[in-house]
């Protein structure tokens, strides 16, 4: 899952960056105006890029979750001061 989302994102950004190179060094030869809409479109991708990167997946383990070593989970739980129900 994180490899899938992390070549998501670096394809995203590599798209934003095409972007604003094909706008202002071949597009802007031609319209103006179309390479400031590139850019915009290029402005709006690395926040979503971003959204896309930092999801958590069905598969994820979460940072309040249990991890399955009831020793592990039993010394976090005391750290952060809370009693979790034992099976």
């Amino acid at each position: 899952m994180y490899a899938r989302r992390r070549h998501a994102y670096f394809a995203m950004m590599g798209t934003c960056i095409g972007l604003f190179v094909l706008a202002w060094g071949v597009v802007r030869l031609w319209s103006v105006p179309a390479a400031v809409g590139m850019c915009v479109v290029a402005m709006v991708i690395p926040p979503v890029a971003a959204m896309i990167a930092n999801r958590r997946g069905p598969d994820d383990r979460w940072w309040d979750d249990p991890s399955g070593d009831p020793k592990s989970d039993e010394w976090w739980d005391e750290l952060d001061g809370r009693k979790r129900p034992r099976p």
